[in-house]
This record gives structure tokens, sequence and C-alpha cells, in this order.
């Protein structure tokens, strides 16, 4: 279960008289992005995300199981969030999944497997029998605030980062060689989708690009776009009561465009 502290009515009225004249609490711009770091290692698929001061680790691991039947020529990608005190006082990993959690793992799930970032079918090794079951775990381990764009910076990092065992078929045999005796294969990355999130306060008057943990306490509403290097828009979301015109819309997502194309070589710099 999630009980955040929420923050004090005074608060909340500074942040937003702050935002009425252009100022953000931490100091930033509006559509300024927070400080990315991105480390990786030391074993394959692992990666640590730092934004602000909201920490995420990605750990990708994968182990052969049957396919789904109606989809017996594709691997399995499944995704996993964890919320737990050690990120905040107000989280309790000891019962069932949050809603939180559950959001993000759905999101996740949305921008990464269904927009078929991930080539689930070079995961196949018997049709019908075998195939690769590659599992997400993301751990947030501080939250300072807009967990979804850090949990999917470190997602798609560590899937790049990650290698498998490879895999010899003999006939209706496997053999899956240990990695000591042959080298492990990269997965197969058709793009990689980036989630981009804004605030929306007031009456949607007041817009910020990457709430940190109090503007997000305090924000009516919250839009996310996912975008990949190619400028494709591979899921938008929206949370909240206040209706956006369609040219809020439009400038978000050119905003978005251009924070995705920093990022991305910020990946590659890491995976480098």
């Amino acid at each position: 279960m999630v009980a955040e502290i929420e923050p004090s009515n005074i608060e909340k009225s500074f942040l937003l008289e702050s935002l009425q004249k252009g100022i953000r609490v931490d100091g930033r711009g509006i559509y300024d992005y927070r400080t990315l770091k991105i480390a990786c290692g030391p074993e394959f698929g692992l990666v640590e995300v730092q934004l602000g001061q909201t920490r995420v680790l990605a750990r990708v691991s994968c182990e052969v199981t049957r396919p789904f039947p109606d989809r017996p020529t594709e691997g399995i990608v499944q995704f996993n969030a964890e919320l737990s005190s050690l990120c905040a006082p107000g989280f309790d990993s000891t019962g069932k999944p949050s809603a939180q959690e559950v959001a993000i793992t759905r999101m996740l799930e949305r921008v990464i497997r269904q927009s078929r970032a991930v080539d689930t079918e070079a995961l196949c090794i018997l049709a019908g029998e075998k195939v690769w079951t590659v599992r997400i775990d993301i751990h947030f381990l501080d939250h300072g605030g807009n967990l979804v764009d850090a949990a999917s910076i470190a997602a798609i990092a560590a899937l790049r980062h990650f290698r498998r065992p490879d895999v010899t078929v003999d006939g209706e045999e496997a053999i899956i060689h240990d990695v000591r005796e042959r080298n492990p294969v990269p997965l197969s990355i058709h793009h990689t989708p980036i989630c981009i999130s804004f605030g929306f306060f007031g009456d949607g008057g007041m817009v910020v690009l990457d709430p940190n943990l109090l503007e997000e306490q305090t924000q009516a509403s919250s839009f996310t776009i996912t975008l990949n290097s190619h400028q494709e828009i591979c899921a938008m979301n929206k949370a909240g009561g206040i209706p956006l015109e369609s040219k809020q819309i439009h400038r978000c997502i050119q905003i978005a465009l251009a924070k995705v194309d920093e990022i991305n070589e910020k990946i590659k710099e890491a995976l480098k």
C-alpha cells in the first residue's frame, strides 16, 4: 500500500505562486529536465538511472519457457515495478502491488512491449516449444518525482545493455551455451521509446517539464508522451481532469522531441 506524505498547503501555495512568475522551486526553467545520469554494469542488463533525486535500478534476466499457444513463434517480455520503503517512507512492499506500481508496469508494457521495441520473434528457439522469456525488474531506490520517465529510460537502457546466452538448434534439440563458453548475444531492439512527462497546474495554463515530487503532488493533471529517435509517437497518457487543447499537446510534443534526442545520446554514451 502507498501512503505518501502530502505537502502542506503553504508549500503548495508557494509553488503555485512561483510558477505564476515563471519560477520553479528547484531553480530550473519551465522546460528544463533534471540532471540525468546513467550507469551500466557490472553485469549485463543492470542499469542505474538517476534523474535529479529520483534513482531507479533496472535488471534484465531471461529463462527458457514455453510460448503462449496463440503466439508459438514469439518470445515473452515481462515487466515488474517495485516501490519499497527504501524508495520513500510512505511505501510498503509487504502487501500486494500498489496502484502506482501497477500503473508504472502497465505504462512500460505499453511503451516497450506493445510498441514492438523488442523483436519477440528473435526470442524464439523452437516454435511452439521453447522461447526466451525476458524479464525486466524495476526497483525504485529514491523517489524524487517523475518515476515513469526514469523507469522508461532505465528499462530500455537495460534491454540494450543485456546479453542472453547463445543457442544452437540441432533438429528438435536446443543447446544453450554457457556465457563462459561462447559470447552472449544482444537482444534485437527495433527502436528506443522514451517517456517524457509534463505537469499541468491551475486551470492548465501553467505547465512544467519533468515535475519533481512536490510538483507532482501539487499538479492538477499530468501528460506523458512516449517518442523514439525516429520521431514516432509510441504512446500518450493523460491523468487528471484538466482538458488539454490541441496547441498544448503540439507544444509538448515539440519539446519532447528535443529531449528524446538528448536522452538517446546519453544512453549511447553509457552503453559504450
